[in-house]
């Protein structure tokens, strides 16, 4: 599955693949850290989000030692 197209005005994309591998992490390793769904963490590592809670984003910034503008960038 790959990530979706950026709609008009998302220029967002997450980088949690990329963090997941840089740690040597699951993403089900993650969804128990976190407390958060294995299909929602699916979600959001796919692009296909279209928001997340702070408490959320702060979990999942915690458990992967990163910083909010880590997993989150703008797409060029």
């Amino acid at each position: 599955m790959s990530p979706a197209e950026p709609e008009d005005g998302h220029a967002v994309r997450c980088r949690l693949d990329e963090m997941l591998a840089a740690r040597g992490m699951t993403l089900t390793q993650l969804s128990e850290l976190v407390g958060v769904s294995l299909v929602n963490l699916s979600v959001l590592k796919n692009d296909r989000a279209r928001a997340i809670r702070f408490s959320t984003l702060t979990a999942i910034c915690r458990a992967l030692d990163c910083s909010v503008g880590e997993l989150l960038v703008l797409r060029d």
